[in-house]
């Protein structure tokens, strides 16, 4: 999807991204879960860490309806120079990830996945819209909206409070928008207008002149 954040209600479930394997995944199949978007790197100084315990906080609340969607990036420094199946290869077998590793992306730039885009434009704070580094991290809603996001230093562990608060908000269901009813105009028989009644003149009723009797 090309579009980026000019549609008010729209949300990360309206994109389509590939995954490791270069196939589509419609991330409205995330809907009702709360997501941690993380733009990752193998060979950055915040590799292990955020690794080790991305894998700890996923184990703890995967079963509560929390997910994390990883993104290889390779525009900061060239840290992630590798191909796609090494870098799955790498996080799997290094650090036991079981969250999804997606297909390597661009998240500043003209041509930026149209996902970092609208992450970028809805993420707020005072980082601006561009991303600074490795391991930025969205915290995104059941219904796909961005709660917070936070930078590259902000290690996994101290954002637990946040997802179990996300947790326990219900899932806002959008409501269909009925469509317009047409007022069908009733259109009642026109009453014809009974026909006035002629005037019926009161006949005078002519009683013939008695006569004087005669005494």
């Amino acid at each position: 999807m090309g579009a980026s954040s000019s549609v008010p209600d729209q949300s990360v479930h309206d994109f389509t991204v590939k995954d490791s394997k270069g196939q589509d995944v419609d991330l409205s199949m995330y809907k009702g879960k709360v997501l941690l978007i993380v733009n990752v790197a193998s060979k950055c100084a915040l590799t292990n860490s955020n690794y080790t315990q991305l894998t700890e906080l996923y184990r703890k609340y995967r079963d509560k309806g929390f997910e994390i969607l990883a993104f290889p990036c390779n525009q900061f420094l060239q840290q992630e120079p590798g191909d796609i199946e090494e870098t799955v290869q790498f996080v799997c077998q290094r650090f036991q990830a079981e969250y999804p590793i997606f297909g390597k992306v661009k998240v500043n730039g003209s041509n930026a996945s149209p996902l970092y885009k609208y992450l970028k434009a809805n993420g707020g704070g005072f980082m601006g819209t561009s991303i600074k580094w490795n391991f930025t991290k969205f915290l995104v809603s059941k219904n796909g909206k961005v709660i917070r996001r936070m930078r590259p230093t902000t290690t996994p562990s101290t954002i637990e409070d946040d997802i179990e608060k996300a947790l326990e908000e219900p899932l806002k269901e959008k409501k269909a928008e009925e469509p317009l009813k047409e007022k069908k105009a009733v259109e009642e028989p026109l009453k014809e207008k009974k026909a006035e009644e002629p005037l019926k003149e009161k006949k005078a009723v002519e009683e013939p002149p008695k006569e004087n009797q005669v005494m």
